[in-house]
């Protein structure tokens, strides 16, 4: 019997919906906004009540997200770890605040309002006051174990402290990246010719389930505790009870958190959370609310994949109905080819929007935008605004594909896909687009910080063929300057100031600017201390750059490569003889100097000092940090769970000292 077309779309809804979980909490590349995927959610929900001849306990409806991945051992989660529903309107909330009422069957229900945060649920097990695992939400029933990562986590105690604690107790929270921390990495991989990662959350979901432990802890994780799963035996009888006592174990805890009655206080909250989740340091896409009672939350219950005393309120990602006008094409300054949405004026966050970045070729083609077409514009964690959909029902007829371009459009040199890449290049390196993009990096506040040398000015440098080299920034003249537009002779004079001064800049300043593949500002900075001077750099062998902690071989590989370049040589050469005299760190030098020559791992967890804390104060003594253990390396301070580290150390019959021997050494 042929399949009627509700059962034809339940099966679409579910393959669809299925691709877009692995999509999202596998692969951490979701496809589609929150908003659409609930969307998508629902349509099926309803179809599924209409036809429960129809249901399936495998449909997405009926469990809860599975980020479970191969490498990971995986646990099971002593009570389940369920997910929240979403809703987005205001009677939807309403009419949730009136069936825990009717479920109760009280007419004044106490809440607790606080945060959604927009990252990675986890949930850590403390036995006797001492964390013993940390593993993700994963299917529901069992999570992957992921302490070694979360262990990176600065703020997170190992070890809890004070009254009340239980004998065994499960703490839920969400691991996320800070705002700042997701700008800092953006800003590195740019400086290193890689492609930015989309939004914090992505990037969260991603570094957590990494093999790669020394890579995790250079991103910088964050948590925020808000839910109590296992107990025994029980010390609260309340959610908001719960929320003051791990703040008195010193966990992080979330920023605002409101105490309420009802649903129009709870619905104030929302609407005050809505108000300054801008001003929060981490992502923030909406609030939870739950009743506060551990009592009534035991009575309410829940669904396979939902409790029903929770609920998450989703705010609306800031979208806007558009025409695009046309696709223009911009060329970075590693040649790379990046479309452009040239969009009719329209009002999004406050601000007039009328560019809009389309990514890249695979993903234009994927959503199939056109010009002429109708698409909505978002501007929910992405640098700049993004079409996120096209609305198909509204194209013209006459329609056509859009055709990338076989020829740059700024130098008209042949473009050409890499290996391993999405995105188009131009191949010419002289390319007038690529040299304006190398000038502003290198004179932009993150490298090298040239006052007045921006996009405006070297746009006039380059088109007058002024500059086409880094170089050729120092030879420019007062007469120069007060050729171009909109100079005068104070506005010549200060640039003129500032591009001297810049020959005095710090080593690691210079480093970044250079646009070296892979090295952003941390990796210049490690590349400075380690090495004190460019010509040290530039003699370096790939081997001995490995051995730098922060730099892993790819990178090391991008260095060599760079130095052998005789373009670069020359261009490096030209530098100095022009005035370039960077100042390079301060090394320790005598009774202070008590580690020089010599080279250290860091592994495991130390009993009273950070990582941090450990890598500076080995250097404040002359000595160098490494991320991993060779011949050369001299010492291996080991704390608790040292793991591979301290293997190899001992199979290259390297030295392994304790915190408290490393102190001893330095007379503390």
């Amino acid at each position: 019997m042929a399949k009627t077309s509700e059962e034809n779309r339940i099966e679409s809804l579910r393959g669809e919906l299925a691709r877009h979980d692995e999509l999202y909490y596998r692969q951490a590349q979701p496809e589609v906004s929150d908003s659409e995927y609930d969307a998508l959610k629902r349509e099926l929900e309803d179809l599924e009540k209409q036809h429960p001849e129809l249901f399936s306990m495998d449909s997405p409806t009926n469990r809860v997200g599975d980020d479970l991945r191969d490498g990971f051992e995986s646990y099971q989660h002593r009570q389940p770890m369920k997910s929240l529903d979403n809703t987005y309107s205001k009677d939807e909330f309403f009419a949730f605040v009136e069936r825990v009422e009717k479920g109760l069957e009280l007419e004044e229900i106490a809440f607790v309002v606080e945060p959604k945060i927009d990252g990675v649920a986890v949930s850590l097990t403390y036995e006797n006051g001492k964390l013993i695992r940390a593993v993700t939400r994963g299917n529901g029933t069992e999570g992957d174990d992921i302490t070694a990562n979360v262990l990176s986590i600065k703020e997170l105690p190992r070890v809890l402290k004070g009254a009340d604690l239980p004998a065994t107790i499960e703490i839920r929270g969400e691991i996320y990246m800070r705002n700042d921390e997701f700008d800092r990495i953006n800003a590195e991989r740019n400086a290193a010719c890689l492609e930015e990662f989309a939004n914090p959350r992505n990037l969260a979901a991603g570094t957590v389930k990494m093999l790669d432990r020394e890579e995790v802890a250079k991103r910088r994780l964050n948590v925020i505790l808000y839910g109590l799963g296992f107990c025994e035996p029980q010390i609260v009888d309340a959610q908001s009870e719960f929320h003051a006592k791990i703040a008195e174990w010193v966990f992080p805890v979330g920023e605002r958190f409101w105490k309420i009655s009802g649903a129009d206080e709870a619905w104030a909250s929302i609407e005050e959370l809505d108000s300054i989740r801008e001003a929060l340091p981490y992502p923030t896409d909406g609030a939870v609310i739950k009743v506060d009672s551990l009592e009534q939350q035991d009575l309410l219950g829940a669904t396979s994949k939902a409790p029903r005393w929770a609920i998450a309120f989703k705010f609306a990602a800031e979208q806007s109905e558009t025409t695009l006008e046309n696709i223009t094409i911009q060329v970075g300054r590693t040649g790379v080819l990046t479309p452009v949405a040239e969009l009719k004026p329209t009002k999004l966050a406050g601000t007039t929007v009328s560019r809009a970045t389309l990514h890249n070729q695979e993903e234009m083609e994927r959503k199939d935008v056109r010009i002429g077409d109708s698409v909505i514009v978002e501007k929910a964690g992405e640098i700049i605004p993004a079409v996120v959909r096209v609305l198909v029902e509204k194209r013209p007829n006459n329609s056509i594909p859009f055709v990338f371009p076989a020829e740059c459009p700024a130098c008209e040199a042949p473009t050409q896909k890499l290996e391993c890449e999405v995105a188009l290049r131009c191949v010419n390196t002289e390319c007038p687009a690529q040299v304006r993009g190398r000038l502003e990096h290198f004179a932009s506040r993150q490298c090298m910080d040239i006052d007045g040398l921006g996009e405006a000015v070297v746009d006039q440098l380059v088109e007058r063929s002024l500059v086409s080299t880094l170089s050729d920034v120092y030879r420019l003249t007062f007469e120069q300057l007060l050729e171009l537009e909109k100079f005068a002779e104070k506005s010549a004079r200060n640039l003129i100031d500032a591009i001297n001064r810049s020959k005095r800049a710090d080593l690691w300043r210079l480093l970044h600017g250079l646009g070296i593949p892979q090295v952003g500002a941390s990796a210049a900075k490690d590349l400075a201390k380690a090495f004190g001077g460019l010509a040290e750099l530039q003699n370096a062998d790939l081997e001995g750059l490995i051995e730098i902690d922060g730099i892993g071989e790819k990178t090391a590989q991008g260095i060599v490569t760079y130095f052998e370049n005789p373009k670069n040589a020359a261009n490096l050469e030209m530098l100095y003889e022009l005035g370039m005299d960077p100042v390079t760190p301060e090394v320790p030098s005598g009774a202070e100097a008590i580690f020089d020559g010599m080279t250290f791992v860091i592994t495991g967890t130390l009993p009273t000092m950070k990582r941090d804390e450990a890598k500076a104060l080995i250097e404040s003594k002359g000595g160098k940090v490494a991320g991993s253990v060779s011949k050369k390396t001299t010492y291996l301070l080991a704390g608790e769970a040292a793991g591979s580290k301290l293997t190899k150390a001992e199979k290259h019959g390297v030295e392994v000292l304790s915190e408290a021997s490393l102190l001893e050494r330095i007379g503390k």
